[in-house]
């Protein structure tokens, strides 16, 4: 009875070890033998794939995640509805892009890329030597972008909210006749406000005009103190007075309100304005300003945004007490700024967070039904054996492959 019970036991446990020996065998350890045919097919479904990306894609998301801030809490009470800046954008119909173009910004380097550097059905075209573009619809001759690069200085150098709101669609009707009423969806490029302001400095340094604060033909040459002293530079706070709308404070009388009172309108209208604008960038963020506007329009670059931190601005050796003075004067655009940054960013978060949602619900789809494959072994002695792997997954990644002999 024991030699039965015994021998009972034995037998499962030799056919175990008898298993794992035929399986060192037909697939050693450490060997490339074994091989999916249906290899292809498994690769198809990768893990990094987003519903938006192609397969050429010109950068990776690891770019986006290297300089993005801890998650913090927004200092503001932003809504879903702030952050959520998806535009259904119609080329082909009545929608029209107007590019607010605020000086030093980046806003020139922007504006080449809406003109050359968009995937589009019919791109814009530029002709060697020319500075503007024609941006056409695909089979009509209407604009689709209103643009320095496109339209040109159509409303005035560099037309703030107020004037281009009120000049873009009288521009847009006298140069193409139509019956629709157009869709103006406005975007901006803003900058850190001490940066932006030494930037203007320099180039007022080399021969721009500023009235009232100089004698001669222009302002070449000023000293950064010279430039701070001056009363009337528009350079001041000059964010937010492209963004406000001016007629809320009688545009350039200041005698129409006390200056708190006027400064309390104007920045509250900049961020109401710029919350509600299609889309903004921000000159520090590239590759962010790259995604968000990708994302907004369904459009995508060709080639990708550079970050590039070696400016005029940045090389000014700045001592502590200036840097506080520049503060100062543009007090209206550090405000601006601070909520900017957190919109732009909480609005960077929001997105990538809701495309990894559809991403980890694509990929829960397709592995529900998971057949069992066909895989070959190439043995030592040169025959080939065929045995089944079952595939168990997890939510993110395959867990674990088993082969068993067929």
């Amino acid at each position: 009875m024991d030699d039965r019970s015994s021998k009972l036991i034995l037998v499962p446990i030799l056919a175990v070890l008898f298993v794992m020996i035929g399986y060192q065998y037909i697939c050693p350890a450490g060997s490339n033998s074994c091989h999916f045919k249906t290899g292809e097919k498994l690769r198809g479904v990768s893990l990094l794939s987003t519903p938006y990306q192609d397969n050429d894609d010109f950068y990776r998301d690891q770019d986006l995640e290297d300089d993005s801030p801890p998650k913090l809490p927004s200092k503001f009470n932003f809504t879903e509805r702030d952050l959520d800046r998806h535009v259904e954008f119609n080329m082909k119909g009545d929608d029209v892009i107007v590019f607010l173009h605020i000086q030093k910004t980046g806003g020139t380097t922007f504006g080449r890329h809406l003109v050359r550097n968009i995937r589009l059905e019919q791109p814009c075209d530029c002709k060697p030597g020319q500075k503007k573009c024609t941006c056409h619809r695909p089979g009509k001759e209407e604009s689709w972008l209103f643009s320095r690069f496109s339209t040109g200085w159509s409303c005035g150098l560099h037309a703030d909210w107020t004037e281009l709101t009120n000049c873009v669609p009288v521009i847009m009707d006298k140069k193409e006749a139509q019956r629709n009423k157009r869709n103006f969806y406005y975007i901006t490029m803003l900058r850190d406000p001490v940066s932006r302001y030494l930037s203007e400095w320099k180039h007022v340094q080399r021969g721009d005009e500023l009235p009232t604060c100089y004698s001669g033909d222009d302002w070449s040459g000023v000293t950064l103190t010279e430039f701070m002293n001056c009363a009337s530079n528009l350079a001041n706070n000059r964010q937010v007075r492209m963004l406000a709308d001016l007629s809320l404070v009688g545009c350039y009388n200041l005698s129409s309100m006390n200056e708190s009172q006027r400064n309390h309108i104007l920045l509250s209208s900049a961020m109401s304005n710029l919350k509600n604008m299609a889309f903004y960038g921000l000159t520090e963020f590239q590759r962010k300003t790259q995604y968000l506007f990708e994302r907004t329009f369904s459009l995508r670059f060709i080639a990708a945004f550079t970050q590039i931190n070696s400016t005029r601005a940045a090389n000014v050796d700045l001592s502590e007490p200036v840097r506080r003075r520049i503060e100062e004067l543009n007090f209206l655009d550090v405000q601006l700024y601070e909520y900017a940054k957190d919109l732009f960013l909480q609005r960077f978060q929001f997105t990538r967070q809701r495309e990894h949602q559809e991403v980890r619900l694509k990929r829960r789809e397709e592995r529900k039904h998971i057949p069992l494959e066909k895989c070959s072994c190439r043995r030592t002695d040169g025959c080939m054996s065929y045995v089944h792997i079952i595939l168990t997954t997890w939510e993110d990644e395959v867990q674990k492959i088993e082969c068993k002999p067929k």
